[in-house]
């Protein structure tokens, strides 16, 4: 009985650190996405960005890109949480035409593996610019 409750024991310990984790995870995605926009503010939700124009994408967490085009950023918020998504992994997008659209499917990329995630889908994207005046 005595193993039972302490393997139920470190379960809810993971699952407490695994909680932890994740906090900090979303915290620190929340910092990286301030400093990103910095005092840039939202404009009209767009379904499609030129992506000859633009660097990135820069991934913010699981849900997140930004896309840069000079002084304008986009920030794309996924369909769904894409769980391969992490810093350093390369973002591969199958386009449908010329240009990068909402509902556009990729794959990530880890370092170190050659198989591909699972399909993922972009989302809308919202332009930022630096305020007038």
């Amino acid at each position: 009985m005595r193993i039972v409750i302490t393997l139920g024991a470190l379960a809810l310990a993971g699952c407490a650190q695994n909680a932890d984790y994740q906090a900090a995870r979303d915290a620190q995605a929340r910092r990286e996405l301030a400093s990103t926009l910095g005092d840039r503010v939202p404009g009209k939700l767009q379904d499609c960005i030129n992506p000859g124009l633009t660097d990135g994408p820069q991934i913010i967490d699981t849900r997140t890109l930004i896309y840069r085009q000079g002084a304008r950023l986009y920030r794309n918020d996924l369909v769904s949480e894409c769980p391969s998504l992490a810093p350093l992994t390369t973002v591969i997008v199958e386009m449908r035409g010329s240009q990068l659209c909402r509902n556009d499917q990729f794959r990530v990329l880890t370092p170190g593996t050659s198989i591909p995630s699972g399909y993922c889908r972009l989302g809308k994207f919202t332009p930022y610019t630096r305020p007038k005046g």
